[in-house]
């Protein structure tokens, strides 16, 4: 176990100076390794942090931890990084700890891995408590990160935590960083027991908990690979279950979203799951950290484009694309004759994304069209005013970066709650799916003609207004602060009582 942090001086739960504020709360998250959920849980503990109300033991792996943004200046004292030594499992290849490490067949494995970490972890809270105990019984020292925990916030896949909090009596909340609309369809344990679902044919269509009229509901292609996380893997247990086993036990559900965005489905969730569901807010990221090689080349070439004239396509690192997505993906992005910047990245497991591309297509786009398969600096290219629209895979992180900077959306989703989410926002009016067969294969007919849409095409101007309007709502930040508020004033309830 290493560490790295230290002691938070004059904090204070308040934020606002009050020495007679009661002490910040001590709160240890532990998400699942995929840095779709590492960088949303430590964009949490920023924002508890930064806003006064609690110091940060923030757990993954040696790997992990070194690949992460460093924390800023102000905040390195009021969270601190613990490692945890993931174990080693056959199958897994060397120095994998996180899915961007391994194909999509091997990550059952690391899920199979993480279990081998409650261990450590029951050490870890162990003496974390101890320490606690120590300081509570007169150690009085100023280090707020002796004080025992007063939670952990757990991902989806770590339902062996509770139990381990249990015998400490720490309570336990589950950080769920897909979005209201996921939240909603899949529902809670009990809900699936009224109305079971198991065949793709069950998700096809919005479950009766969801209100009339809606639109929430998977394609078939969508629906064959969502079925298969309700059936045991090489792990021992299947990701239903280990999601129902986090829920079951948390006293409280966190999520990443807002009202604002999702409007009624935010409010059905309390009823659901029948215990307190709490929106964050959305947990946007300031910046990209370090840009990397070759990021102000990128952006010096969006300052030579006229204003709203590009296109950003990123379909992050983790859409299972093959060999004929891309290459159709490019044909239709060049048949759109619409300008375009591409973060064409590396899928896990494979090798250079360059090599997809047709034969000669740089050159046949060169002057309107970029293709990068190094690192992009995303937000700052979203917040370009050269870009006009984003083609997503619709992960909620890329989804409301994206909204946050007023650009409608042209859509093509792949995996998980990434379905739904298209679908939510296309009933929101902000953009496009490209079309689609049963198979879910699509062509540069489907791509050519949604970029048009969204781009070229009179109806294009809506969505653009609506992302504009959604982008005001979003871009009251003392409203996205409250939701922190609210959320920490419901854990110290938990904490006092």
């Amino acid at each position: 176990m290493a560490t790295n942090g230290g002691g938070a001086g004059g904090l204070n739960g308040g934020g606002d100076g009050d020495a007679s504020a009661p002490p910040p709360l001590h709160v240890v998250m532990f998400p699942w390794l995929a840095f779709g959920h590492l960088i949303p849980f430590l964009e949490l503990a920023k924002r508890l942090a930064a806003r006064g109300h609690a110091v940060v033991t923030f757990l993954s792996t040696p790997r992990n931890v070194s690949r992460m943004a460093p924390l800023p200046p102000e905040l390195s004292a009021y969270i601190r990084i613990v490692s945890l030594q993931l174990p080693v499992v056959d199958g897994l290849p060397d120095g994998a700890e996180s899915t961007a490490d391994v194909p999509p067949e091997k990550v059952e494995l690391l899920k199979k891995a993480f279990d081998g970490l409650a261990a450590p972890f029951a050490t870890f809270l162990a003496d974390a408590c101890a320490d606690g105990d120590r300081e509570g019984a007169g150690g009085g020292g100023p280090d707020p990160f002796s004080r025992k925990p007063d939670w952990v916030v757990v991902d989806f896949a770590n339902g062996w935590v509770p139990p381990i909090a249990d015998q400490h009596q720490v309570p336990c909340a589950n950080f769920s960083i897909f979005s209201a609309a996921g939240l909603a369809f899949f529902g809670p344990k009990a809900a699936h027991d009224a109305y079971p679902r198991t065949e793709p044919e069950d998700f096809m269509s919005p479950p009766p908990w969801i209100p009339p009229p809606s639109t929430l509901a998977f394609r078939r292609h969508e629906a064959v690979w969502i079925a298969a996380p309700y059936r045991p893997n090489a792990s021992g247990l299947s990701d239903a279950g280990r999601v129902w086993q986090v829920q079951q036990r948390c006293e409280v559900t966190i999520y990443r979203s807002c009202p604002e965005v999702e409007g009624q489905l935010c409010h059905l969730l309390e009823g659901l799951y029948n215990k307190p569901v709490v929106p964050a807010g959305l947990l946007l990221p300031s910046d990209d950290g370090d840009d990397g090689a070759g990021a102000d080349d990128l952006i010096r070439w969006l300052d030579d484009q006229p204003a709203r004239s590009v296109v950003y396509v990123a379909l992050g690192t983790e859409a299972p694309l093959t060999a004929t997505n891309v290459r159709e993906l490019a044909l239709g992005l060049e048949l759109a004759d619409a300008r375009f910047l591409w973060a064409l990245r590396r899928q896990s497991g494979g090798g250079d994304a360059g090599e997809l591309l047709p034969e000669g297509y740089e050159e046949r786009v060169a002057g309107r069209g970029v293709v990068e398969t190094g690192w992009v600096p995303q937000v700052r290219v979203l917040a370009h005013a050269a870009v006009g629209a984003f083609l997503t895979h619709c992960g909620w992180g890329s989804t409301v970066e994206s909204l946050r900077f007023g650009l409608p959306l042209v859509m093509l989703p792949f995996i998980t709650d990434q379905g739904l989410i298209a679908r939510a926002m296309a009933d929101r009016g902000l953009g496009v799916e490209v079309a689609r067969d049963d198979d879910g294969s699509f062509g540069r007919d489907g791509v050519a003609a949604a970029v048009r849409r969204v781009m070229a095409e009179e109806g294009g101007k809506v969505f653009a207004h609506n992302a504009r309007e959604l982008q005001v709502a979003l871009g009251d930040g003392a409203r996205q602060g409250r939701y922190v508020d609210e959320l920490a004033k419901r854990l110290r309830r938990r904490s006092l009582s």
